[in-house]
């Protein structure tokens, strides 16, 4: 390979790390916002702020339509657990999914397509997003104009449940759309000893959780791809007393919109019941968050393609299940603009496989080079 192409990778890996050092939760990313754009401007690629931490930088930008890369960056409220030299310094805050290796993959792909940006096909427009977990920076940074020119658009996921370089990039549902929803049992607190004389809401909260878990086994088809969790329940302030209220909070993995609105229609019904049943009331809160990331077929296929000119047929052979019900907000980008996004594998026998978003996990650092040569390719450029 070139002399450059190692300095690329190592300048890449080291920042990585630097990143994991630092980092910063959705829309708090002004540090790692800083840093990518001093490597930017070292790199002498332009670029402009994107609603607010994000980053829009553009290479061989003489005009034409683009091809767009993107890279999330925000971090989790996790305490990191992996004892690692570059472990998060910020207590409480941990890159448990991996964005610090996507944004470095991103700024290595930079690296080398400005090396070699006369060769550059068409034009290339580099995203680096804030606040993927949740708080929906792909619809705002496409609000801000990072779409401005681009006619399609590129972006992966480090995936520890596949082996390394495995990649799963389906000609269309590759990753669910998500909601959550809190419910509020209302009962009437009391003393503990005088169980007649209370509306417990905690037996009623307890049968809602129990009922909700068959509504995906027996009021949907076995072939939908769809997931509820209850993850929080909460009641009581003492053990002598019955509480007032007791609250349960979950989340939902959906294909489509039209799943979506049926669950959320059984979810409310379902907990109603079992609340009238004992006594008690509920209300229930749906909050959507975000659509299915469905990929667009002939940028999936060059994607897959691409991936498979460089490592071999053999990665496409993932024998991992998709869609995956995890969900990403690369979706708003796949609802702008044809584009595809792709899972691969980081699972090497050397630990990767801890899933993301444990405190254990850790981003392996291989995927950096196969990544950045599979972008660079996308881009029309090789690494020899």
């Amino acid at each position: 390979m070139p002399d450059h192409w190692q300095d690329t990778v190592d300048f890449a890996q080291a920042f990585r790390r630097t990143l994991h050092a630092h980092p910063e939760l959705s829309w708090q990313e002004h540090q790692t916002a800083a840093a990518v754009r001093n490597a930017l401007d070292e790199l002498n690629i332009p670029w402009r702020a994107c609603a607010e931490t994000g980053t829009v930088a553009w290479l061989n930008a003489s005009g034409g339509p683009a091809i767009a890369l993107r890279g999330d960056m925000d971090a989790l409220p996790i305490t990191e657990q992996t004892n690692k030299e570059w472990s998060s310094q910020n207590p409480g805050c941990m890159h448990a999914c991996g964005h610090d290796g996507h944004t470095a993959t991103l700024l290595a792909t930079a690296r080398w397509l400005k090396l070699h940006e006369s060769s550059l096909p068409q034009p290339v427009t580099l995203i680096f997003q804030p606040a993927e977990e949740g708080f929906h920076g792909a619809r705002e940074m496409i609000r801000d104009g990072a779409l401005d020119g681009v006619e399609c658009i590129y972006g992966w996921h480090n995936w520890p449940a596949m082996p390394y370089r495995a990649m799963a990039c389906p000609d269309s549902l590759v990753m669910c759309g998500n909601g959550t929803f809190t419910i509020e049992v209302i009962g009437r607190g009391g003393h503990s000893s005088q169980p007649e004389a209370c509306v417990d809401p905690l037996l009623a909260a307890s049968a809602i959780t129990l009922a909700l878990q068959q509504i995906v086994s027996r009021r949907l088809s076995p072939q939908a791809a769809a997931v509820i969790s209850v993850t929080q329940f909460n009641a009581g302030t003492a053990p002598t007393v019955i509480p007032q209220t007791a609250q349960l909070a979950g989340s939902i993995r959906v294909p489509d919109e039209g799943t979506r609105t049926q669950i959320n229609q059984l979810i409310s019904e379902v907990a109603r019941q079992p609340a009238a049943a004992w006594g008690a009331r509920c209300e229930v809160v749906h909050e959507p968050r975000y659509q299915a990331t469905i990929n667009h077929a002939l940028p999936a296929a060059r994607a897959r393609q691409c991936w498979q000119d460089l490592f071999g047929e053999q990665h496409h052979q993932h024998g991992h299940p998709v869609p995956i019900m995890a969900s990403e907000d690369f979706s708003y980008f796949l609802q702008a603009i044809p584009g595809a996004f792709a899972l691969i594998g980081s699972d090497d026998g050397a630990g990767h496989h801890i899933p993301c978003h444990s405190p254990y996990y850790d981003f392996n650092d291989r995927l950096i080079a196969d990544v950045c040569r599979w972008f660079c390719k996308l881009a029309g450029l090789s690494v020899v």
